[in-house]
C-alpha cells in the first residue's frame, strides 16, 4: 500500500521507515529541509537502537524516500499518517496543536478523491472533532475520513514496539456507520496482526484518551514508588526491597516501581499536565487534580539528589567537583528533553560545584541545552578529581561499570546512586562510600520517633 508519513520527527521518522520494513510504499514528509536531507542519506538524525539499519534497507530497496512537498505526497497515498510534535504550551500546561493543526490544512489543500488521514500524535480529547470541522472546510474536493491510532513507542525500543506491539488501537468517526478506516488500517497492520496482536477499535474520544490515560498511570506509578521512597529515607527502610515484596502482588506487578531520580523526557511530563489542563477545560479538573501531586513528587526527586550531594559535601557544593554521569532522561537514548539528569547537574552548577558530565549518546544534545556545564569523552574523565560521583542515567556502561574504573582518578571515593542501579555491596567493599535514594544509605538524618512513650533518634547509615 502507498502512504504517507507526515512529520518525520522522532516518532514520524520511525513510523515511515517501520511501515516500509512490512513491505509499504511510503513517502516521509517534514519542512525541515535538513532533517530531509539527513534522512534521504540513509542518517537518522536522532539515536534510536536499530532505526538506522531499517532506514537504510528500505531506502535501498525503493520502499521509503522523504520530501518537503506536500503537494507530492497528496499525490503520492491515500492514507497519510500524522506524526508531528504535541510539545507544551509556552504560556501553559496545555498541549500545542500547531504543528498539528498547520500539517492537516498544508495536506488537505493538495488532497483530491478519497482519503484517509490517521492521527499518531498524542493529543487531548476533542481534538478529532475539532480537526474534522477544519478538513470538512477546507477539503472540498476531496472525501476525507480522520482516525486515530495513537503511538506507544519507549524511547530505547520504538522499532520493537512499532513492528510487535502489545495492542493496536483505532478510533473513528463515531457518527459514521459507513466508516472504512478500520478496515484499511487493518490491511496497513496486517503482517502485525497475523502474529496475534489485539486489535483495538473504538471511538475518536476514547483513542485519544488511551494514550494520556495510559502515560499517566505509568507517571503516577514510578511517582507513587518514589512517594514511599521519601518515607523509606527518613524511616531506615529501603523502597528496592519493598519495591520487589509489593511487586509480587500480582494486582500491582514490579514494572516501573524502580525509585530514582524520576521520570523525564518528551512524553510523561508534558502529556500529564495536557491531560490534567483539558480536564480543567471540560469542567472536571477534579478528577485528575492527583496529577499534580505526581508531578511535584516527580520534581521533588531531583531536588533530592542535589541535597544528598550538598550532605556529601559538608553543606554546600560550592568550589566541589562533581561528575554527572548520564545526560539522557533514559538510556539507549539521546533525548534530553526535561532530563532529571541534566537537572540535576544544572541545579549543582548554579550551587556554584564544578560539574562534568558524561553519557554515551546525548553529549551533543546536552550541550546544546546547557553550554557552560563541563563534558567528558568517558566516565573516568568526567570522575577526574571528584568529591562526588552520580549516577544519573542508567546506561549500561555505568550499572555495569567496576569501581576499579573510577578508584585512582577521584578525589574521594562518594559514589551516589540516583537510579538505584548499581551493586551497592560491591562499591562499599572496593572502599567507596556508597549512598542510594531510598534508603537510609541515602545520608538522611532521622528524626526523633516516639514508641510506647520512650523517645529514641535513629540516625542514617552513613
Amino acid at each position: 500500500m502507498k502512504m504517507t508519513v507526515i512529520g518525520c520527527g522522532y516518532l514520524g521518522a520511525t513510523h515511515a521507515a517501520c511501515m516500509a520494513e512490512l513491505g509499504h510504499e511510503v513517502l516521509g514528509v517534514d519542512v525541515d529541509t535538513a532533517k530531509i536531507e539527513s534522512l534521504t542519506a540513509g542518517t537518522v538524525p536522532f539515536f534510536e537502537p536499530g532505526l538506522d539499519d531499517v532506514l537504510r534497507r528500505n531506502i535501498a530497496a525503493g520502499r521509503l524516500r522523504f520530501t518537503t512537498d506536500f503537494a507530492e505526497a497528496a499525490r503520492f497515498g491515500r492514507v497519510h499518517f500524522i506524526g508531528v510534535g504535541t510539545p507544551q504550551q509556552a504560556s501553559s500546561n496545555a498541549a500545542d496543536l500547531t504543528a498539528l493543526r498547520t500539517a492537516v490544512r498544508e495536506l488537505v489543500g493538495h488532497l483530491r478523491g478519497e482519503h484517509l488521514i490517521v492521527g499518531k500524535s498524542t493529543v487531548p480529547v476533542g481534538t478529532c472533532a475539532e480537526l474534522t470541522a477544519e478538513i470538512e472546510a477546507l477539503g472540498r474536493h476531496a472525501q476525507i475520513e480522520l482516525a486515530w491510532n495513537p503511538e506507544f513507542l519507549r524511547e530505547g525500543f520504538a522499532v520493537d514496539d512499532t513492528l510487535r506491539p502489545d495492542r493496536i488501537v483505532v478510533g473513528t468517526d463515531p457518527r459514521r456507520s459507513d466508516s472504512g478506516a478500520a478496515d484499511k488500517l487493518a490491511d496497513v497492520y496486517r503482517t502485525i496482526l497475523e502474529d496475534g496482536t489485539p486489535y483495538l477499535t473504538m471511538d475518536w474520544a476514547t483513542a485519544e484518551l488511551v494514550k494520556v490515560s495510559a502515560n499517566a498511570f505509568l507517571a503516577t506509578k514510578i511517582s507513587f514508588i518514589n512517594a514511599i521512597s521519601e518515607i523509606c529515607e527518613v524511616a531506615g527502610g529501603d523502597v528496592t526491597a519493598l519495591a520487589d515484596a509489593i511487586g509480587h502482588d500480582t494486582r500491582i506487578g514490579r514494572r516501573f516501581l524502580n525509585a530514582g531520580v524520576g521520570f523525564g523526557g518528551g512524553c510523561l511530563p508534558k502529556d500529564i499536565r495536557a491531560f490534567a489542563a483539558r480536564a480543567e477545560e471540560l469542567g472536571v479538573g477534579e478528577a485528575l487534580s492527583f496529577l499534580r501531586e505526581v508531578d511535584e513528587v516527580n520534581m521533588r526527586r531531583r531536588a533530592a539528589v542535589v541535597a544528598m550531594a550538598e550532605r556529601a559535601c559538608d553543606g554546600s557544593v560550592l568550589g566541589r567537583n562533581i561528575a554527572v554521569l548520564g545526560a539522557a532522561f533514559k538510556p539507549e537514548s539521546d533525548d534530553v528533553r526535561d532530563s532529571p539528569a541534566l537537572a540535576v547537574a544544572a541545579q549543582l552548577a548554579l550551587r556554584g560545584a564544578r560539574v562534568t558530565v558524561f553519557d554515551p549518546k546525548a553529549m551533543g544534545n546536552a550541550a546544546r541545552v546547557h553550554p557552560t556545564l563541563r563534558y567528558a569523552d568517558s566516565a573516568p574523565a568526567a570522575a577526574r578529581d571528584a568529591d562526588v560521583v552520580i549516577v544519573a542515567t542508567e546506561w549500561a556502561e555505568f550499572v555495569h561499570m567496576a569501581p576499579d574504573e573510577l578508584s585512582d582518578t577521584v578525589s574521594r571515593k562518594l559514589i551516589i546512586d540516583a537510579r538505584r542501579c548499581l551493586d551497592g555491596p560491591t562499591w562499599s567493599a572496593a572502599g567507596w562510600e556508597y549512598r542510594a535514594i531510598g534508603s537510609a544509605a541515602g545520608g538522611v538524618t532521622l528524626p526523633s520517633v516516639n514508641v510506647s512513650g520512650v523517645t529514641a533518634k535513629r540516625e542514617s547509615l552513613i
